[in-house]
Parts: structure tokens; sequence; C-alpha cells
């Protein structure tokens, strides 16, 4: 899955990526980045 990374300004791939919900019952991807390691989320479901 692709998500933004903000640290590294640029669309990777998302490292060990799970399913989360938020607060107000959306579905999103949290993960880290491929290249920096840093937190990468991505709002809605995965496909």
């Amino acid at each position: 899955m692709i998500g933004y990374c903000m640290k590294c300004r640029e669309s990777r791939e998302i490292r060990e990526a799970e399913q989360v919900t938020m607060k107000n019952g959306r579905p999103a991807t949290r993960g880290k980045c491929g290249l920096c390691g840093s937190t990468m989320f991505r709002i809605g479901k995965a496909s």
C-alpha cells in the first residue's frame, strides 16, 4: 500500500501496515515508511 510520508515529503510504500479504526469509526492504515522508518498514516479502507 502507498501512503504519504510527512518526513520524506513523498509517496512511499507502507511497511508493517496494520488496520486501525479512528475515534470517529472510520477505517485507516498505520505503518512505517520504507525508507526513513517514520510513522505513516492513511485514511480509508485498505484495498
